[in-house]
């Protein structure tokens, strides 16, 4: 485990500020190096203090150069702009050495040096599951993440995903409605947000959960910085729920990351016809557990389910139902074409029209490009 720093003065605090920052941005120097250089001299600062050819007999000379570098303006700059973050409410800057650093994302081989944290840092302390998936989620897929993260959250568990679109934004929406509530790791720096269309989604990610970056304040969204995001979602969490990914998933990254991190790794199964269904069983192959239930997540994390799924029906959703089984039996497990459901069911087209719109009002079935329709499982 992480040494502790005492907590410090204002000015000592700013100066520990610093130190950490001019490590993790200091040019060529990746975080092992970093932490490598922490466990023989024990602080960012001894580090600097060291000369060069004290860290040269531990890092390149190229290293040691840039660690010995004097501050730069742009670095002087952002140290000022972190402190001015920090003094805001609800902001936080953990260091490795920090108590407060999650002690599960200390034990992977390249932990993040700093955490900034926007919103109730407490959450960073309790039981945590991520769940991820792909970015352009059918319907079924984000009604899925919803609901399991609805479950996950109304068990107790924190539910830690990416802010992307599609999965991710249904796993936070869900866990919003539960006591476990949500995590929200992101690759940019936290004073900005991506993708710009969850601004709303991150404002209340803040307020009822809480948002974690390694990087800096000012960091754009860079396309290697996403994958490197991944480990923290994984570190930080005791199990992975993989819903949706497709054979080249960034999310099957995750997943990897997190077997090899020693966590438990979920997939949920689909149609062998589906391109969202092809990475979360080349994970089942690969020894994933096999989920259908928030339950069955639950009990491989030993967490006493405290709260059943969530029902997303409404009392309209059920009298559909009763209405119009045959329908519904009709258009089975699979996306089907209008032409095909109506061979099966017979009857015109405008009635056909009619009776699957009772069904999407209800929330029961999504209408697909092509002219296709599929059933919507609760």
């Amino acid at each position: 485990m992480q040494d502790t720093e005492p907590q410090p003065n204002p000015v000592e605090r700013a100066t520990l500020i610093a130190d950490w920052l001019r490590l993790e941005q200091a040019d060529g120097v990746g975080c092992r190096s970093a932490h490598a250089l922490l466990s023989v001299f024990g602080s960012p600062g001894a580090i600097f203090s060291a000369g060069r050819a004290a860290l040269s007999s531990h890092v390149s000379s190229g290293q040691a150069q840039a660690l010995c570098a004097p501050a730069t303006s742009e670095l002087t700059a952002l140290v000022e702009a972190t402190l001015a973050w920090l003094a805001q409410p609800g902001h936080h800057l953990i260091t490795f050495h920090d108590p407060l650093y999650p002690a599960a994302l200390a034990e992977i081989p390249d932990p993040p040096l700093l955490l900034y944290v926007a919103g109730r840092i407490e959450m960073l302390a309790r039981p945590l599951v991520a769940v991820v998936g792909s970015r352009n989620a059918s319907v079924q897929g984000r009604l899925d993440a919803e609901s399991f993260s609805a479950a996950l959250s109304g068990a107790g568990l924190c539910v830690v995903s990416g802010l992307a679109l599609g999965i991710d934004t249904a796993a936070h929406e869900g866990a919003l409605r539960g006591p476990g509530s949500t995590i929200a790791v992101v690759g940019t720096g936290l004073d900005r947000v991506y993708p710009a269309r969850n601004r709303a989604l991150a404002h209340r990610i803040a307020e009822h959960g809480c948002i974690v970056s390694e990087y800096a304040l000012g960091t754009p969204p860079l396309a290697a910085n996403f994958p490197r995001r991944n480990r923290v979602i994984s570190g930080l969490a005791a199990g992975v729920l993989v819903i949706e990914a497709a054979a080249q998933s960034g999310s099957l990254i995750t997943a990897q990351m997190a077997a090899e991190q020693g966590r438990e790794v979920f997939a949920l199964p689909g149609s062998i016809h589906s391109a969202l269904a092809k990475g979360c069983h080349r994970l089942i192959r690969d020894g994933a557990q096999l989920v259908e239930t928030a339950d069955e997540v639950l009990l491989a994390m030993s967490v006493s389910p405290l709260a059943s799924l969530t029902q997303i029906k409404e009392d309209a959703s059920e009298t559909a139902v009763e209405a119009d089984a045959e329908l519904l039996d009709a258009i089975g497990h699979e996306p089907v074409a209008l032409d095909d459901l109506l061979l099966r069911i017979g009857g015109d087209t405008s009635e056909l029209g009619s009776r699957l719109l009772d069904l999407e009002l209800a929330g029961l079935i999504a209408q697909l490009p092509g002219g296709r329709v599929q059933r919507i499982w609760h």
